[in-house]
């Protein structure tokens, strides 16, 4: 059996679903401030409905716990918790003109640090050297980094996916010159384009020492509990990592929530293909499902206003949710949040929300229903109508074709989307909707995935393309998945224009179930 929790906004869920993925046992409980600290009850209160039901008569049947967690996102968003980072790029004579954090917002600069330092090297699409690296000039920088009192560094390099030596040969001088310096590669991330594969890089350097603290206090957290089974946290491609694999790369964790409620709505309905709408007491989350894996957003996505080609699903967020403020005929997008249950009028608060709504329209029985039966019942149509309209408006934005496309409504405060959404006939809501989030945690796989530029001549695309694919499954592999069920579920080519020799990008992604046997072993 497996426990899956998936942080949000204003509640924290957890399910316990067997081995052949049946719904045991499901628990709703509000976010803390402390994000921890809601993590430990929810547990608590899952392994208590559990015990009470019967489907779990010891705790040491559970053979892992998946989390997906916010705690990252929150620390980029909020400017906290962050390491002041350096950033090493190796590109010179190249890429002078466009500085290491160029762009970013100047408070997260501010937090992080604005230590920059461009050495020579690097490489050309083909992975052929651009300029040598010059051993002595990154030990000039490691004097400099260890005399500013810096722990942690990004290191960068032009088509590192491509060839990743200069990177692991500077980072190895680093280490020796500065003993304990926390360090993060940008071929570790596995995708083209300079910029935004650095930024990427420095926002994960910034993170590392959070990443130390929240996987040993989650560990702590269900250690408390009594649960001794691997803890592995979700990634935003609907993968899991294991806590090692998370201290090293916590900005994977970006996005893993909405991500986590796409493929559990998906698997909740049955469905390998569809649009997913999403609501919490926050956000609505509108996204679409192909194979039962999110589609994934282009190249370029944002990060707490920083621009990254990190994998991240496409997403249109809305500003509906169960804790939306309700004013008139205007609702959101700031909400209550977790305190829903604190200022919501049903719970004798005195803040009108969408909840209250829902509430007096008969769509839900919550809290003191004769706390909101005076209010306009016109307001209370009209407010519900406009929301319908909205996120029917958001899921036809999201379709890239006019083929009927089933829409999987879950969430929390589902019960505010309508039966039909304007031009979307087929709306489904799946029984457990409200925790499909929690659901899409613990159903999730282990994923590798491998991008890079490669010839493909005459007659040398299939060959090209194989041993892209072995590589993605090997990933796969090493990351913890059986290697009876690893199958390739994403192949995509881009030919290069303007660059001689047939040059092609290549992204392969390759998913298989998680090794439970092979990762306890290891645990323990």
């Amino acid at each position: 059996m497996r426990i899956g929790i998936d942080v949000g906004g204003t509640n924290t869920d957890a399910v316990l679903l067997s081995g052949d993925n049946q719904l045991l046992a499901s628990v709703k409980t509000p976010t803390t401030p402390d994000v921890t600290d809601g993590v430990a009850w929810a547990v608590t209160d899952l392994l208590a409905a559990a015990a009470a039901s019967g489907v779990l008569r010891r705790i040491g049947d559970l053979t892992a716990v998946m989390i997906g967690t916010t705690h990252f996102t929150n620390a980029i968003v909020q400017r906290r918790g962050l390491t002041p980072t350096a950033v090493v790029r190796l590109a010179l004579p190249a890429t002078g003109a466009l500085p290491p954090l160029s762009g970013w917002p100047w408070d997260l600069r501010k937090t992080i640090g604005t230590e920059h330092y461009l050495v020579h090297g690097g490489y050309e699409y083909d992975g052929t050297e651009l300029a040598a690296m010059d051993p002595d000039e990154i030990k000039r920088v490691a004097a400099d980094v260890a005399e500013r009192g810096l722990r942690s560094v990004a290191i960068s390099s032009v088509f590192a996916p491509v060839n990743s030596e200069m990177e692991l040969r500077a980072a190895e001088i680093l280490r020796a010159e500065v003993p304990g310096l926390q360090i993060s590669c940008s071929h570790e991330f596995g995708r083209i384009g300079l910029l935004e594969r650095e930024n990427a890089t420095v926002l994960n350097a910034s993170l590392t020492d959070l990443a130390a603290q929240i996987a040993d206090a989650l560990t702590a957290a269900l250690t408390g509990a009594g649960i001794t089974a691997p803890l592995l946290l979700s990634q935003n491609d609907g993968t899991v990592m294991d806590l090692e694999y998370a201290r090293r790369f916590p900005v994977a964790t970006f996005a893993s929530g909405p991500t986590n409620s796409m493929r559990g709505a998906a698997f909740l309905a049955g469905l390998g293909d569809c649009a997913v709408v999403d609501v919490g007491g926050t956000t609505a989350d509108i996204g679409v499902v192909t194979g039962g894996f999110p589609r994934e957003a282009g190249a370029v996505t944002e990060l707490g206003f920083v621009r990254t080609n990190f994998r991240m699903p496409d997403l249109l967020s809305l500003g509906i949710g169960g804790g939306s403020l309700v004013r008139g005929s205007e609702f959101g997008p700031d909400s209550v949040g977790y305190e829903l249950t604190e200022r919501a009028l049903v719970f004798g608060g005195t803040d009108l929300t969408l909840t209250d709504l829902a509430v007096a329209a008969g769509l839900i029985d919550l809290g003191s229903p004769e706390l909101v039966v005076d209010l306009d019942q016109s307001q209370v149509a009209g407010v519900l109508a406009a929301v319908g309209e909205r996120i029917g408006e958001a899921v036809d934005r999201m379709r890239t074709s006019s083929e009927p496309l089933p829409v999987v409504v879950v969430g929390g405060g589902s019960v505010l989307v309508p039966d039909v959404l304007p031009g979307l006939d087929d709306i489904r809501r799946p029984e457990n909707y409200a925790v499909a989030n929690a659901v899409g945690a613990a159903i999730a796989e282990v994923g590798g995935e491998v991008d890079r530029v490669a010839r493909i001549g005459s007659g040398r695309r299939e060959r090209v393309l194989e041993e892209v694919k072995q590589e993605a499954v090997e990933r796969a592999e090493a990351a913890g998945a059986r290697p009876d069920t690893v199958r390739v579920v994403e192949v995509e080519e881009v030919p290069l224009a303007y660059v001689p020799g047939g040059a092609v990008r290549v992204r392969v992604k390759a998913v298989g179930q998680l090794d439970v046997v092979r990762l306890g072993a290891a645990d323990a």
